[in-house]
């Protein structure tokens, strides 16, 4: 492993320790030349998932793209970035507990959905808005009112 200070190559182990819900490895090092300290992190090398998008592309996984299209729903919403995180974490190990790899990008967009729905109704309507493409206010309204109507029904089975 090379500094990210000095760009020597020897460095010594100090600690390790599991990280990101046991999926990686957290290892902090010490450079031999120079002393600084840095973290690093190990993660299992897996065969990457594939996504099968709408117009039928193939693209690997991007866990990057995941987060980044939770985040967006959820900006300037009271959601702490650890749920986030966390939920990513979830969709990613229901995603890789199964044998296919490849995947509708649909599959995705329902798992992220149905835990919008839960968290958050504005988050989860701006992610449907752009997963389902609304054409019009109708296609929003008629999402805003299903959310209403089961959001009264659980009201009344209290």
């Amino acid at each position: 492993m090379r500094c990210p200070y000095c760009h020597h190559a020897e460095d010594k182990v100090i600690d390790s320790r599991e990280a990101k819900d046991g999926m990686a490895i957290r290892r902090r090092r010490e450079c031999e030349r120079c002393g600084r300290r840095f973290t690093t992190y190990e993660y299992i090398e897996e065969i990457p998932l594939m996504i099968i998008k709408k117009d039928g592309r193939r693209e690997p996984f991007s866990r990057e793209k995941l987060l980044a299209g939770i985040q967006k729903a959820c900006e300037k919403r009271p959601v702490a970035t650890e749920t986030i995180e966390s939920m990513v974490n979830e969709i990613i190990a229901v995603l890789t507990s199964t044998v296919v790899q490849e995947i509708p990008s649909s599959r995705i967009g329902e798992l992220v959905m149905k835990r919008l729905r839960n968290l958050d109704h504005v988050a989860y309507v701006r992610f449907a808005s752009v997963y389902q493409e609304f054409k019009d206010t109708e296609d929003f309204l008629s999402e805003l009112q299903a959310l209403l109507g089961k959001k009264r029904k659980k009201r009344n089975k209290k």
